[in-house]
């Protein structure tokens, strides 16, 4: 089961860390993009379809505003984000270029997956994209994104994307190599699960929760966005991003990583769009008498 998900998936969302590809100290790092750009390009060349969730913008942004800590205002955070944005496509273009890989920019927000309209065209445009051979690499708008209209993470974004593009798989790229028994930092004898057909109350107990500089998603927030996008009828590989040709083996021999098994049966994509993007409005009032 597990193998047979895994290469044989065609349309594969893959979401990558700020972590993996940019960190305070050194802004952007463009050898891990470069790696990461080859990697997937050997995908592409295997006919499947690529799309990208990529983080980094505020963090890229961070070092070129030479900023001393992450910003606790909104206003400092779009502005790293708007001077980190352009130099993460600019390294994106230039590592998938240099492989004849035509890429283009996609920055989304609550808002225009809220609306059905909007979230309609959003899908279209990512098929053309993707007829004409062009990976596309999106990120949540943080220059104009607020608390009303966030996604929130790019874990919760990456699975938007792939109920969005009717992806086959969603693979989170990490600094971990999955979900195991017990925190590997913290216990060197804890075990890697490579196989979870369902997500328990257990499974989640064994997440926690996780954050660093670079990033705002932990293990937590990795497997709320495999329980989501497994109700469409799409698994997650959470994988390791660090050790190089990684996710192209785990998706050419099945082997690497915590897969998340989807349920059998795919909701239905407007019933999944009301269930998991639309949120709550009002609230309902029952009095003594009703």
């Amino acid at each position: 089961m597990r193998d047979t998900v895994l290469t044989q998936a065609t349309r594969i969302v893959v979401k990558i860390g700020s972590s993996l590809i940019a960190s305070r100290a050194d802004g952007l790092r463009p050898d891990r993009i470069e790696r990461l750009a080859d990697e997937i390009a050997a995908l592409k060349g295997q006919g499947r379809e690529i799309l990208i969730v990529s983080s980094g913008a505020i963090v890229s942004g961070i070092r070129k505003l030479q900023l001393k800590e992450y910003p606790k205002h909104l206003p400092v955070k779009q502005a790293a984000a708007a001077v980190g944005q352009s130099r993460l496509m600019w390294a994106y273009e230039k590592a998938f270029e240099r492989l004849s890989i035509q890429v283009a920019q996609i920055l989304l927000t609550h808002q225009d997956l809220e609306d059905r309209r909007r979230f309609l065209n959003a899908r279209h445009t990512l098929s053309t994209l993707i007829d004409f051979g062009i990976i596309p690499i999106i990120n949540e708008n943080d220059t104009v994104a607020v608390d009303e209209i966030r996604v929130g993470d790019n874990d919760t974004l990456a699975s938007e994307v792939a109920h969005l593009a009717d992806a086959d798989l969603l693979v989170i790229l990490s600094d971990v190599d999955g979900l195991y028994t017990e925190d590997p930092r913290k216990n060197p004898s804890a075990t890697l699960i490579p196989f979870i057909p369902a997500i328990t109350d257990e499974i989640e107990q064994l997440a926690g929760v996780s954050s660093t500089f670079e990033g705002t998603g932990g293990m937590a927030t990795k497997l709320r966005a495999a329980k989501k996008v497994g109700q469409y009828g799409v698994s997650t590989l959470i994988l390791s991003g660090e050790r190089a040709g990684l996710l192209t083996t785990a998706l050419t021999t099945g082997t690497g990583g915590s897969l998340f098994l989807a349920r059998e049966r795919r909701l239905n994509s407007r019933k999944h769009w009301i269930a998991f993007t639309l949120r709550p409005r009002g609230r309902i009032h029952l009095d003594q008498g009703a």
